[in-house]
């Protein structure tokens, strides 16, 4: 029974990242592409509080969960499909951790721009090519760790 309950919180916690991010990023762009800082700053607010709630959380939830999955499991940590979610978990939160700070710096260029009655800045636009460019590596890692939890492959490179 607690097996069953720790993979269901691992697999809620990694729908929430999964959905949190694809969402986000969908309204961002969404945003984006009007031009109009309202909106842009509008957006970004709520997508600065819905990082901060919903992926915040999971991604601290995740390791726990998945660590006392893997014990429960009688997986070693080291098992290859489970080292290599860890390297790219690892990778997605490198490419997340300047995510948020951008959307943040957005956030506040939009609300600045809107101020002051001017479109988005240069330095939005710089922001905004970043943080989209981001977003490829890191779905891309998400995926795949969805896939590994998935079929859990042999994976040479890090079996012994």
């Amino acid at each position: 029974m607690l097996y069953f309950l720790v993979k269901y919180l691992h697999v809620l916690g990694a729908t929430v990242l999964l959905g949190t991010g694809a969402g986000i990023a969908f309204f961002m762009l969404l945003a984006h592409r009007t031009g109009d800082p309202a909106v842009v700053a509008g957006v970004a607010r709520i997508v600065v509080i819905a990082d901060f709630l919903f992926t915040a959380t999971a991604v601290i939830a995740q390791p726990i969960t998945g660590v006392w999955l893997a014990h429960l499991a009688g997986y070693s940590l080291w098992e290859g499909w489970i080292a290599l979610s860890i390297v790219l978990y690892i990778v997605t939160g490198a490419f997340w951790l300047p995510v948020v700070w951008m959307q943040m710096r957005m956030r506040d260029l939009a609300i600045a721009a809107k101020q002051q009655g001017r479109a988005l800045p240069p330095a939005y636009h710089r922001l905004f090519q970043i943080w989209f460019a981001f977003g490829f590596p890191a779905f891309a890692a998400v995926l795949a760790i969805f896939w590994l939890m998935i079929a859990r492959p042999p994976v040479p490179w890090f079996d012994s």
